[in-house]
């Protein structure tokens, strides 16, 4: 998913900035700020332009949307199929190649899929499938928000990534971010994407800079399983579900802590460590924040961000580019959100795996005074399936102490296979199952004991 492979020059001279090159940069990443990253409350809830937008068209097709994503993955596997049987000419070369020229697992993930969305639509087949707490889930709930979110986060992306605001800001704050999370300072874009608007526009702007090269293979690692978190609008959501909603401030706020704390641990230790800094392939290298002039940091940042806005692609580029990244993540990543999301949820609802699983947490969560700690075991691992399943699992818990843990914990441990996982086992960030798995018990054991410390301290 990569919109242009244009490298930012250097600034050669303190001679003054084209002022054309100034307002491309200041109009569209203005334009992009005010769509991605300014919150503002609509009636009860707080929301982003782009999810207003993708709010509207989503109440626009209502009850439509389960049925258009039905034919959006039956279309995957047919135009996949034909592509690698027929070979034709569009499907030979460029992004329509690399979209539907795959391997035999990813081509079974997309059946899979489809075959799921369709017995669950129609309502034929196992129960296990396509019952409502599964299939029907994914479905009914997820797909369409995934379909409306994805459509206007493709379209809309190139206003903050591609005129020249993650050089500004990760010129400006590149040594913080170096000494904390040894990361370029652009990281601090994807996470306050995340946290304004959702973990999965995060995880979009990861691949699309690492693709680019502008994060090598570790920095892209460590960016989407530690900074794309959830956004205040689901916390939100996840608060009023387990009751308590009056606590609200005090609940992010220890999200927010135990997540930065473990931003700052987890990148340090296996398998995040371990990462090959090496850059994407085909495009390598592209990112320099090092200040080679004597000029002062934000004419300098100003300097990095107009020659990238100067080399921008033009109107016509940016909407073909873009029209292929929604045909990329509607073709290609929803049949393999929805198969893999599906098979977590059915192994969550009508298996015992979790539960044995979560033995081991029992005698964890009583060491940590935890009241109810049987009951509060499964939540503990169960968010690996679905960020909703421990909120679901916690409405059955009276202790208002231990459904606030949980609900803590499943926003701070960020890797849930019915999406983020799914996104990016998808993608081309160097980052395989077993290590997502790894990162989700890390980031378990880091956060817990902090927010159950901040819990029992502060607020209970």
């Amino acid at each position: 998913m990569s919109y242009s492979n244009v490298k930012s020059e250097q600034p050669t001279s303190s001679a003054p900035i084209p002022r054309a090159h100034l307002l491309k940069f200041i109009i569209p990443s203005l334009i992009g700020v005010l769509l991605f990253l300014v919150p503002f409350q609509v009636g009860d809830t707080i929301n982003i332009g782009m999810g207003l937008m993708a709010d509207s068209l989503q109440a626009l097709l209502g009850s439509a949307l389960p049925a258009i994503a039905v034919v959006v993955l039956c279309l995957s596997v047919v135009a996949t199929i034909y592509a690698k049987l027929a070979t034709p000419a569009w499907a030979k070369k460029g992004m329509l190649h690399e979209m539907f020229h795959v391997g035999p697992v990813w081509l079974a993930m997309r059946g899979l899929g489809a075959l799921f969305a369709v017995m669950t639509y129609f309502q034929f087949g196992p129960e296990f499938v396509t019952a409502s707490f599964t299939g029907g889930v994914m479905l009914n709930d997820l797909a369409p928000v995934l379909l409306t979110f994805f459509f206007f986060a493709a379209l809309l992306l190139p206003f903050l990534v591609e005129f020249g605001f993650m050089e500004f800001i990760g010129s400006m704050v590149r040594k913080p971010f170096r000494v904390i999370f040894n990361l370029p300072g652009r990281s601090a874009i994807d996470a306050t994407a995340s946290w304004m608007g959702s973990g999965t526009v995060g995880v979009l702007i990861t691949t699309q800079q690492y693709e680019q090269g502008y994060y090598n293979g570790r920095e892209a690692s460590v960016i989407a399983t530690n900074f794309s978190v959830v956004s205040i609008a689901f916390a939100l959501l996840v608060t009023s579900f387990v009751d308590i909603n009056h606590l609200f401030v005090q609940f992010y706020f220890t999200v927010v802590v135990s997540g930065l704390i473990a931003a700052v641990i987890v990148p340090r230790l296996p398998p995040l460590s371990r990462k090959s800094n090496d850059y994407y392939e085909p495009v390598g290298c592209q990112l320099n924040e090092e200040r080679t002039e004597k000029v002062g940091l934000f004419r300098y940042s100003l300097i990095q961000a107009t020659n990238r806005a100067a080399g921008a692609p033009g109107p016509r580029e940016l909407v073909r580019l873009a029209l292929l990244n929604v045909m990329d993540i509607f073709l290609g990543l929803l049949p393999l959100v929805f198969a893999i999301g599906t098979v977590a949820l059915i192994l969550a609802e009508f298996t015992p795996l979790f539960t044995w699983l979560s033995y081991p947490m029992v005698p964890v969560l009583e060491l940590l005074r935890i009241p109810e700690a049987e009951a509060a075991a499964p939540a503990t691992l169960v968010g690996f399936a679905d960020m909703f399943l421990p909120a679901v699992l916690a409405t059955n818990i009276e202790s208002e102490l231990t459904r606030f843990v949980i609900a803590c914990l499943s926003l701070t441990q960020l890797i849930y296979m019915s999406e983020i996982g799914a996104l990016l086992l998808k993608s081309k960030i160097p980052i395989k199952f077993w290590e997502l798995v790894a990162i989700f018990l890390l980031r378990t054991a880091i956060t817990l004991p902090i927010i159950a410390f901040m819990a029992h301290t502060f607020f209970f």
